[in-house]
């Protein structure tokens, strides 16, 4: 069976075409992909690779966790393009912390939730963040303290205060996923937890929450009278 290029695609069908007459919205996951690639193999349209890669991958966030390698390893992918595929995706993960999304202020912790859930639930490691916030509550960043094994990571009150003292922040919330899915937080979860408030205490900022981030769900310490 021979695929068509996209040269030989017929004007409505082709991606770039699409979005210059329609607009990126119009566009799917599979042809916003397509633009990516640019180009497929021998045997098969950019089209068609860009359906490849999402069914290999299970839609876009296999693609947002798998690596570099993994990428390359698809035929009709390799390295060049893998990075561009990388490149893109970071971009829109920096476009949610953007500044306007920082300046979206915490009121309760669906909203920490929110905030982070996209970009945490997918993590194969766990990821210990935190949600460093002014003196109205407003998000200032989030950033990565430490990254660990499938089912733990090590934070150091040190490592993580030298961030919020570095950021200026008033309060912060501590944030960190678990790969299972399952956000029922741990008793090392517990008393990290309350290591770091006692030593933010001292400093003078205020550890607001922890919340742990499972799969589209959510574990709040505070909320469950853990901390």
């Amino acid at each position: 069976m021979r695929y068509l290029t996209l040269k030989e695609l017929p004007d409505e069908l082709r991606p770039r075409e699409r979005m210059l007459r329609n607009g990126a919205a119009s566009l799917s996951n599979v042809e916003l992909l397509a633009i990516l690639l640019r180009t497929g193999t021998k045997n098969m349209s950019a089209v068609n690779l860009a359906e490849h890669l999402l069914a290999e991958f299970k839609d876009l966030p296999g693609l947002l966790s798998a690596t570099v390698e993994e990428l390359s390893s698809v035929k009709g992918v390799g390295p060049v393009k893998a990075v561009q595929i990388k490149a893109a995706l970071e971009l829109s993960k920096r476009l949610a912390l953007s500044p306007a999304a920082k300046r979206a202020t915490i009121q309760s912790p669906d909203d920490a939730a929110a905030l982070v859930m996209e970009n945490m639930r997918y993590l194969d490691r766990e990821h210990f963040c935190i949600l460093l916030l002014n003196t109205k509550n407003q998000v200032l960043a989030v950033e990565t303290i430490s990254v660990g094994t499938l089912n733990s990571s090590l934070v150091h009150p040190r490592e993580l205060f030298k961030v919020a003292v570095k950021r200026s922040a008033a309060a912060l919330i501590l944030l960190h996923n678990h790969p299972s899915g399952d956000p029922t937080p741990s008793r090392e979860d517990i008393n990290i937890t309350k290591r770091i408030i006692e030593s933010g205490k001292i400093l003078g900022i205020s550890v607001l929450d922890h919340l742990v981030i499972g799969d589209n769900k959510y574990t709040s310490l505070k909320a469950e009278g853990l901390i």
